[in-house]
């Protein structure tokens, strides 16, 4: 195995454990700090937004029309760039409500504790959560390695884009797993484990879509990616940053995303 395959990995492990550090905090911090929550997952909206639209979108697209011809390329960058949409968005319609990650929890959570009547559904609902966010973590696994695979910057701004939006994932399993056995360990453990499901979508792109890495398998995975991405920081950061958001806090965060994206994409080019 070769060192790029190994720093795909790497970045995607990495991406995908920082779930466990979204249960950690819910633990051992008192109070959530809103200004900076909204502001990272604004910025993580940035990264992905403009990394997606301005350099995945047209990676693919060149890559595809070298293959395919001009009109045949861009139909075939469209098709994946919608189709990675709508992977996401049937993802989201088929997880049951109880378990969907959208509802971003507190560190404030741990410390109000249920009502009585919350009791006999907390572990269902935070067993239900982890497979929620190990099923989409999944495709985001696939994404950063084979991103990563290609292009080792543009691998890097991806894993800490899906690091920063993992965190508050973590928080979400932690609380209700904890509040219904009283045991921060297996709260931490499932919260780690659904994390997890990053590395086994590279794991599962190695084994299986490797073989076929073609230039028209990368342009279509590209921009299948720039789908996935770009529906995750509509439907997913940005209303969570929205949330938290204090005097447009979640803009200027999506704004320096935008903007630290954009800066280093000039400087190694």
């Amino acid at each position: 195995m070769d060192g790029s395959i190994i720093f795909a990995f790497a970045l995607t492990l990495f991406a995908g454990l920082a779930t466990g550090i979204g249960s950690l905090l819910a633990f051992f911090t008192k109070r959530t700090n809103t200004k900076f929550l909204s502001v990272a997952l604004g910025f993580s909206a940035g990264v992905m937004i403009y990394v997606s639209l301005v350099e995945i979108f047209f990676k693919a697209k060149a890559e595809l029309v070298l293959e395919l011809g001009a009109k045949n390329g861009y139909w075939m960058t469209l098709a994946g760039f919608f189709g990675g949409m709508l992977l996401i968005a049937l993802i989201d319609h088929f997880i049951p409500a109880i378990g969907n990650p959208h509802d971003v929890k507190s560190v404030e959570d741990v410390n109000e504790g249920p009502t009585n009547a919350e009791y006999a559904k907390l572990k269902k609902m935070g067993l239900f959560t982890a497979l929620a966010i190990a099923i989409h973590n999944f495709p985001e696994g696939i994404a950063t390695f084979t991103s990563a695979l290609q292009d080792p910057t543009l691998g890097i701004a991806i894993a800490i884009a899906v690091a920063i939006h993992n965190i508050p994932e973590g928080i979400a399993v932690a609380i209700p797993i904890y509040y219904a056995t009283g045991n921060r360990m297996q709260a931490f453990k499932l919260s780690f484990l659904s994390g997890l499901a990053e590395p086994v979508g590279a794991i599962v792109a190695y084994l299986i879509l490797m073989p076929y890495l073609n230039g028209v398998m990368f342009g279509v995975i590209f921009a299948a990616v720039a789908g996935i991405m770009v529906f995750i920081s509509i439907d997913e950061l940005l209303p969570a940053a929205k949330k938290y958001d204090e005097a447009h806090s979640s803009i200027y965060g999506m704004m320096a995303g935008m903007a630290v994206m954009a800066v280093s994409l000039v400087l190694i080019v």
